[in-house]
């Protein structure tokens, strides 16, 4: 991987004509560590925000052992770039096919069920292989309610009473149980953790099972930026969300039970940014290389304003409009179709013109995850970036017209 100071080296020198990722993996370990300095408990790696080999390395060389895992392809990447590392398939809802994988291939021994159903297909596959029950940690995984960019409650999760029915089944049968919940990703509102703590709680008084710990899932918000056209909903610090959620762990009592947390967004979304070619303007609308069906599907279904750096091509001598003048550009991305247009407004200078490149800020969640190859179109060139998005020389715009924070 080719290394560079800055992203506007990374444009200057190689001139892409194609997107190009700016890996800055100082980050990625400064927030990771930051995370698990803050969380009273173990901290697993959601790699369906960003399972890159050089992101799942980089954690793993750098403290986290433990990755929130989904899927037959999960596993196989965490286990090819950190071969020690133990895994927690989370997802309710599995083919019997990948239970068995996980259990007798990969020696998971973590899960989450939420449905009656998916207890038989997990105790199926047990006793097929012959496993002690006991060996076996199952997470019942309970509905929560609250706002964030992307609610996760509407697909999973069981009622309160149907877990503790769910529960109850489970210790009969000899497992070890926990409770987990997932109160979405981008949380807008910093009361969900409490209100989904108050549940668990309820669960686990009328359940009346021991418990072998407590999931509190994802949903740590990420630093981005801000339309100044729409209200803006000022969010707590993560080490605020951290102190008060420390103190309602507290306060529900689950201080003593081995905690678990899967952060994604909140841990990779900083270490990544993204350089785009302007590939016509007409008018106030730019024309990039990339798009919702690539980069940027996250900021167009979870309404995200991400930061933008203008970089000037230094080719274009002869420039219209004000350069100190800060205006709301629409994005139109690289594909043919029509709906291939940002929902937030990139703010940059008047003079953007053809040619020139922008370097999009905290692309790091989900932005590779859920790219596409439609119409052909795929960025895959990294290049690794020693100045982080956030830090060098002052931005020329952002795409909010506040300053991000570090």
């Amino acid at each position: 991987m080719q290394r560079f100071d800055t992203a506007r080296d990374v444009a200057l020198s190689t001139r892409p004509d194609h997107p190009v990722y700016c890996f800055h993996p100082r980050v990625l370990v400064e927030d990771a560590r930051r995370f698990m300095d803050m969380f009273p408990g173990e901290t697993a790696y959601a790699v369906k925000t960003n399972g890159e080999p050089m992101v799942l390395k980089t954690l793993a060389d750098n403290g986290i052992d433990l990755f929130d895992v989904a899927s037959p392809a999960e596993f196989a990447a965490v286990r090819e770039t950190a071969p020690n590392a133990r895994m927690l398939y989370m997802h309710p809802v599995k083919a019997q096919s990948d239970i068995r994988l996980a259990l007798e291939t990969y020696g998971i021994r973590v899960l989450a069920i939420d449905h009656e159903d998916e207890i038989t297909k997990v105790t199926r596959i047990v006793r097929a292989l012959d496993i002690d029950p006991g060996q076996i940690t199952i997470y019942v995984r309970i509905q929560t309610k609250g706002h964030a960019a992307y609610e996760l409650s509407k697909k999973f999760g069981a009622a309160p009473a149907h877990a503790v029915e769910l529960l109850q089944r489970l210790h009969r049968t000899g497992y070890k149980v926990g409770i987990c919940f997932h109160v979405g990703s981008q949380i807008e509102d910093p009361d969900t953790y409490e209100r989904a703590l108050r549940s668990a709680d309820w669960v686990r008084n009328r359940a009346g099972v021991p418990l072998a710990g407590l999931d509190i899932g994802g949903g740590f918000p990420a630093e981005y930026g801000h339309d100044p056209r729409r209200k803006h909903v000022e969010m707590p610090s993560l080490g605020q969300l951290m102190s008060r959620l420390r103190g309602d762990i507290a306060e529900w009592g689950f201080a003593d039970l081995p905690l678990v947390a899967e952060p994604g967004r909140v841990i990779v979304a900083r270490a990544f940014s993204l350089i785009v070619r302007v590939l016509l303007r007409k008018g106030r609308r730019l024309y990039i290389n990339d798009g919702i069906w690539a980069s940027l599907s996250d900021s167009w279904t979870g309404k995200i304003t991400l930061p933008a750096r203008f970089i000037p091509d230094p080719a274009i001598k002869n420039r219209n409009g004000n350069s100190k003048s800060i205006v709301p550009f629409r994005v139109c991305g690289a594909t043919c179709d029509s709906v291939d247009i940002l929902s937030r407004p990139f703010w940059l200078p008047e003079t953007v013109d053809t040619g020139d490149w922008i370097e999009i800020g905290h692309i790091g969640a989900y932005s590779m995850a859920l790219r596409t190859r439609f119409n052909g179109f795929y960025p895959d060139t990294f290049v690794e970036v020693e100045t982080p998005f956030d830090e060098g020389e002052e931005p020329d715009s952002f795409a909010s017209l506040e300053t991000m924070a570090g």
